[in-house]
């Protein structure tokens, strides 16, 4: 398979106009389709605005920049792409009527990676007529800083085609892991949702506030998972592994585990972290606390890209 030079976007919202801009600071030419009418104007602005990160981070290949051009169906987009990451509403229907538009203009070795986070992969594939060039290639927002992606392929998935995945997104600066077995929300999400549970249990129950719970994460394990993931470090948390240290910890953690809480999104729980979160913000617009969350993060990689 020759290199891939050129990719392909499939609905350009702030998740497809990051993976837009990201593919672009490669140098690897963008065709991009998404149906709304001013996509054009915003997927640009998105680069533009995304283009000093992506240079801070050493993403960006030298030389001139490389093309976007916007096509006006999903099929005129990816007929030359030898990548397309596709970004569409996450619902079953419009996933599948894509597919059946594009499926047919496909150059015959084209990946086709999916960012959906709930739909798994097997639901996906149903939309097709031949379903082996289609894998999960989910991201974490936003794709142009976060480097995570979790790829997953299946029986019916072509044969090396997850290695040829994973060598592209290597080559454009991003980790994978492999999802093994279809669960719901694959492996970061649901970590994710774990600990959130957990933070609005401490809330209800009075223990913290939003905004000090949110801190216990910023400041204290939130800038060791930074640096590696939980089993890693509790295994140099004892002088003898992460054997001794579940010898000594174990029952701790079971007692833990056994206290953790199960709230629910239910209107009263909704309100009070919508009023918590809004106490933190401090007249803060959704905005400022982005463009200060991608400042942080920017900083946080160059930190560790020295170390690997």
């Amino acid at each position: 398979m020759p290199d891939i030079s050129h990719t392909a976007i499939l609905g350009s919202g702030v998740i497809g106009a990051s993976w837009a801009a990201l593919f672009a600071a490669s140098g690897r030419s963008v065709a991009v389709y998404d149906p709304a009418p001013d996509s054009k104007e915003t997927t640009l602005a998105y680069i533009e605005k995304a283009w000093p990160a992506l240079q801070g981070l050493g993403l960006v290949q030298p030389g001139p920049r490389a093309q976007v051009t916007f096509h006006a169906t999903a099929a005129d987009a990816v007929k030359d792409a030898q990548f397309v990451q596709e970004n569409v509403p996450e619902r079953l229907g419009i996933k599948h009527a894509t597919y059946a538009k594009i499926e047919p203009a496909l150059l015959p070795q084209a990946i086709v990676a999916s960012s959906a986070s709930g739909l798994t992969l097997s639901q996906m594939q149903d939309g097709w007529q031949n379903p082996d060039r289609l894998i999960l290639g989910h991201p974490f927002n936003p794709p142009h800083l976060i480097p995570l992606v979790e790829v997953m392929g299946n029986d019916r998935t072509a044969p090396g085609l997850l290695r040829r995945a994973e060598a592209f997104y290597a080559e454009i600066g991003k980790t994978t892991i492999r999802v093994n077995k279809e669960v719901p929300g694959h492996v970061a999400n649901r970590l994710q949702a774990a600990i959130w549970r957990e933070a609005i249990h401490l809330v209800l129950e009075g223990v913290a506030s939003v905004e000090d719970v949110d801190k216990a994460v910023s400041a204290g394990p939130g800038l060791r998972w930074a640096a590696m993931g939980p089993t890693a470090l509790f295994g140099i948390g004892a002088s003898g592994g992460l054997e001794a240290f579940c010898d000594h910890f174990g029952e701790v953690f079971n007692g833990w585990w056994d206290d953790l809480g199960q709230p629910h999104m239910d209107a009263q729980t909704i309100q009070t972290l919508v009023s918590g979160w809004q106490d933190a913000m401090q007249d803060t617009s959704v905005e400022e606390q982005s463009a200060k969350r991608d400042a942080m993060l920017i900083e946080i990689l160059k930190a560790l890209k020295p170390l690997g």
